[in-house]
């Protein structure tokens, strides 16, 4: 495991708009280095402490005009879709995203960042092709093409706009490999895939709040893109287990994906350093951490 280097994050007020998993784990961090917290979701009862839970919609532009405070800092946009269709997206996305816009646009004092969490979904290459910010983003499927509109929604504001294209994550509560693994069924062959540790999203949208950070796109994924049998046979090797058998194309869980490899150059070169560079050591602490 690398050594922690990476400095803290934005100070001041912070909205976490869409705070689950990963906004909590974000929250804390922040909060714990002394920023205010402000965790939005429908129903955030169960945020914890360190958060200041603001009970809202993001299809609601009148609720979250009257919920939203003022006089943020940093705003964060991290939310999940209620359905994994087109609708789905869009809604989550594009209008809600749209929405929490229109309100932060009319405070007084908008905020100074935004920050949208996005995904390698918005490019469509399919052919093994290294991809980076500043490749073609033309995605076939309903998933990037909303994404992207988003992405513009959060990078036109009168804030520094922010769009962090992560990766497959991985991490706590996020072995889908691990028990693919230890139930014996096949990879995909040829097909190559980028992974980030949820402990470095976290730090990476944490490092992308710093107001000494540029904004623009940012691309989140480790320094090892690797096919699903390269990582499956790491996994094994890891666990002490046979090696997966090889399935079909198409196999595995990854159809429709497309195969790319993701370049993290810009990210590394503004300053953040990895905790689990490579699947490697973020599988072991995994496997190492497990009951």
């Amino acid at each position: 495991m690398a050594e922690e280097t990476n400095l803290v994050g934005p100070q001041g007020r912070v909205l976490i708009a869409g705070c689950g998993r990963i906004g909590q784990a974000l929250g804390k961090r922040l909060a714990d280095a002394g920023a205010e917290i402000y965790g939005l979701r429908r129903r955030p009862e169960a945020l914890p402490s360190g958060i200041a839970p603001i009970a809202a919609d993001l299809e609601d532009p009148a609720g979250l005009a009257a919920a939203v405070p003022e006089d943020l800092d940093t705003v964060y946009y991290i939310v999940t879709p209620g359905s994994y269709d087109d609708d789905g997206y869009r809604r989550a996305f594009v209008d809600g995203l749209d929405n929490l816009a229109g309100v932060l646009r009319s405070h007084p004092r908008p905020p100074q960042r935004l920050i949208f969490v996005s995904s390698t979904a918005v490019y469509g290459q399919r052919d093994g092709e290294w991809i980076d910010e500043d490749s073609p983003t033309e995605p076939g499927r309903f998933s990037g093409q909303r994404l992207l509109e988003a992405e513009a929604i959060a990078l036109a504001g009168p804030w520094i706009g922010v769009a962090a294209r992560y990766g497959g994550i991985y991490g706590s509560g996020r072995d889908f490999l691990i028990r693919k693994v230890e139930a014996g069924e096949p990879c995909q062959e040829g097909q190559y895939t980028n992974r980030i540790h949820s402990e470095d999203v976290v730090g990476s949208l944490a490092h992308l709040g710093r107001e000494e950070v540029p904004g623009g796109v940012y691309l989140g994924v480790d320094d090892a893109p690797s096919t699903q049998c390269e990582v499956m046979d790491g996994i094994a090797e890891l666990l002490g287990v046979p090696r997966p058998p090889r399935g079909e194309p198409g196999s595995g869980g990854m159809r429709g994906v497309g195969s790319k490899r993701g370049s993290n150059r810009k990210l590394k070169a503004s300053g953040y350093r990895f905790r689990y560079p490579t699947f490697r050591q973020g599988y072991a602490a995994l496997i190492s951490a497990a009951p």
